[in-house]
C-alpha cells in the first residue's frame, strides 16, 4: 500500500521559516506531479506548489517568493521550504503525488503561524 508521510510542521512566530518534508512508500512507476496543498477548516483546500518531473515549478500568488519547492525523485521525496511565514499560512498542509495511474494524498500535517 502506498504511504506518503509529511514531517516539518509546527508552531512559529510571524516571519519565521518551516521545511516540510514529504516522503513516499512503495509507489511503482514514475511520479510526474509532487505538490504541496493546504486547507483550514471552512475553506477548500488550495495549491500551495507544485513540481513536475521536466522541472517546471507553480506556485500560489500567496507564497510566490517566500516558498521554494523541491524534489528527489531517487527517494521519492519532496519539500517544501516557507520563509517570512504569516498568521495567514496557518493550516494543514498536505503533500500529493501523481503518478500516470493514480494520485496519493499525505496525511497532513500542521503548520501554525503566531502572530
Amino acid at each position: 500500500q502506498v504511504q506518503l508521510v509529511e514531517s516539518g510542521g509546527g508552531l512559529v512566530q510571524t516571519g519565521g521559516s518551516l521545511r516540510l518534508s514529504c516522503a513516499a512508500s512503495r509507489i511503482s512507476g514514475s511520479i510526474s506531479y509532487m505538490g504541496w496543498y493546504r486547507q483550514v477548516p471552512g475553506k477548500q483546500r488550495e495549491l500551495v506548489a507544485a513540481a513536475a518531473n521536466d522541472g517546471s515549478t507553480n506556485y500560489a500568488d500567496s507564497v510566490k517568493g517566500r516558498s521554494t519547492i523541491s524534489r528527489d525523485n531517487a527517494q521519492n521525496m519532496v519539500f517544501l521550504q516557507m520563509n517570512s511565514l504569516k498568521p495567514e499560512d496557518t493550516a494543514v498542509y498536505y503533500c500529493n503525488m501523481r503518478t500516470n495511474k493514480s494520485n496519493f494524498w499525505g496525511q497532513g500535517t500542521q503548520v501554525t503561524v503566531s502572530s
